[in-house]
């Protein structure tokens, strides 16, 4: 069976986006471009409604071309459990409040046990910190933890 990825809003907007003039922003494009053309076939694709809300926003045209990038993958149901999970993540994870919808992608994915959570958000989603909370805290809540990664790190499966 292929492994399910989760894939964030973040890894949405490096493909779809305008070539960057910043050369670590533009390794990534490229990266995610990579893996969108390697690796997509071969795995499960799996999103939320987050990830289509927040791809829906901004630009018309590019909100356009990230929807268009996502449409026909699953959409993970999210519910009350769900909603509680997130806000337990976010609490342990320490996160701002403008992030909180970070909580909410790795709730959905945990609670769903999907395989992998793909994410360029480096910060508050795809960090080993946040690892470590995620894997302790599941762990407390008999949970299975997905890998939480780049595109860099998943160019295999």
């Amino acid at each position: 069976m292929k492994p399910s990825v989760y894939i964030e809003t973040s890894v949405v907007s490096y493909l779809t986006s305008r070539p960057s003039r910043d050369l670590v922003v533009a390794g990534h494009q490229q990266i995610t471009r990579e893996w969108w053309e390697r690796i997509l076939p071969i795995i499960r694709p799996v999103i939320s409604e987050f990830v289509i809300d927040e791809s829906s926003m901004g630009d018309s045209g590019s909100a356009a071309l990230r929807l268009g990038s996502i449409d026909g993958f699953k959409v993970l149901e999210v519910n009350s459990e769900i909603e509680t999970l997130a806000e337990k993540y976010f609490s342990a994870i320490n996160i701002p409040e403008r992030s909180r919808i970070d909580a909410s992608h790795l709730a959905v994915a945990a609670w769903h046990g999907v395989d992998y959570v793909l994410s360029w958000n480096c910060k508050h989603i795809a960090s080993a910190r946040v690892q470590r909370i995620l894997e302790d805290l599941n762990r407390e809540l008999a949970i299975i933890t997905p890998t939480v990664c780049t595109p860099e790190e998943l160019m295999e499966v």
